[in-house]
């Protein structure tokens, strides 16, 4: 692993700006920031303490050659800190309204939505109403809230990831907005801006028993296989509408279930992550979305450990 990716992932996982970091290195932010540029490489004292900083923060003894691998470990590392995920969310009010937020704005702004994220605080926090934004809009928010806290409580409840459950994530999230909400769609569909051929609807039902037998079978990495099952998903394209929505809430249950955070996809991603799902429902190449899910992770520690 390269000086450049190593400091990038440093700050991932530190939180920390370039400016803090430097400081944490012990040297000037023009130094730190000519090293993340590639126009000087650290002497051997700087480098020491890098390689310390980045053991400190994984917990590893190695540093790994790739990125990939790297943050594979640093994950790994970050849940044996995090014990009881889904119970820290819920006994802790600050950072379950934090993932509700992000969670919220992140994944309706993702399928177009004009809200900011001020604005969706208001609405989701102080039940605002905005004169000047969509009331579709606000039913997106106040719903995507509503499922998520649904969410929450049925994993708590420890019951299993079925069809009700996703059939319900929908009803949630399309209520008072679609006559067909809770419903698979009866009609064919294309997914705008690609070229991934949709399931044939009268196929819906059956495709989706077959995810779902695959969702609760057991896996030795949660990661790739949530990546495998939200590739799947999307390409079943069960629902006329709120697809994305929900496939990403099926992602953030798979994830709870085993003690991992909320995979945070920022929508200022959302290029990366539409270019990566469609490499692996066209290519069946998934080392992109899986990278990129290591990363959305990561962002889900970030809330848990309040740096937000």
């Amino acid at each position: 692993m390269g000086i450049k990716d190593q400091l990038l992932l440093i700050q991932r996982l530190s939180g920390l700006t370039q400016e803090q970091l430097a400081r944490r290195l012990g040297v000037t932010f023009a130094a730190f920031n000519r090293w993340v540029n590639g126009r000087a490489n650290p002497r051997p004292k700087s480098r020491a303490r890098i390689d310390r900083f980045y053991k400190e923060l994984t917990g590893q003894k190695e540093i790994p050659k790739d990125v990939f691998r790297a943050k594979k470990l640093a994950v790994l590392n970050r849940q044996k800190t995090q014990p009881a995920v889904l119970k820290t969310i819920l006994s802790n009010p600050d950072i379950k309204d934090q993932f509700l937020l992000s969670l919220t704005y992140n994944s309706n702004r993702i399928e177009g939505s004009s809200l900011s994220e001020p604005d969706t605080a208001a609405i989701l926090f102080h039940n605002a109403a905005l004169p000047n934004k969509s009331l579709t809009e606000q039913l997106e928010a106040k719903n995507h809230q509503t499922a998520l806290n649904y969410l929450l409580d049925y994993l708590q409840k420890g019951k299993k990831l079925d069809e009700s459950f996703i059939l319900k994530l929908h009803s949630i999230l399309m209520n008072s907005i679609r006559d067909d909400a809770g419903f698979y769609r009866r009609h064919g569909v294309r997914i705008v801006g690609t070229y991934v051929p949709t399931a044939n609807w009268l196929k819906v039902p059956d495709l989706m028993a077959g995810l779902i037998k695959k969702i609760n079978q057991p896996t030795k990495d949660v990661i790739v296989k949530a990546a495998e099952i939200h590739s799947q998903f999307e390409k079943i394209h069960p629902f006329a509408d709120g697809n994305g929505r929900v496939g990403r809430l099926l992602m953030h249950a798979m994830l709870l279930e085993k003690n991992f955070p909320p995979a945070v996809i920022r929508q200022q991603h959302r290029k990366f992550y539409m270019s990566y799902l469609n490499k692996a429902q066209m290519k069946d190449d998934l080392s992109g979305l899986i990278d990129f899910i290591y990363d959305a992770v990561l962002e889900g520690y970030k809330i848990l450990e309040r740096k937000f």
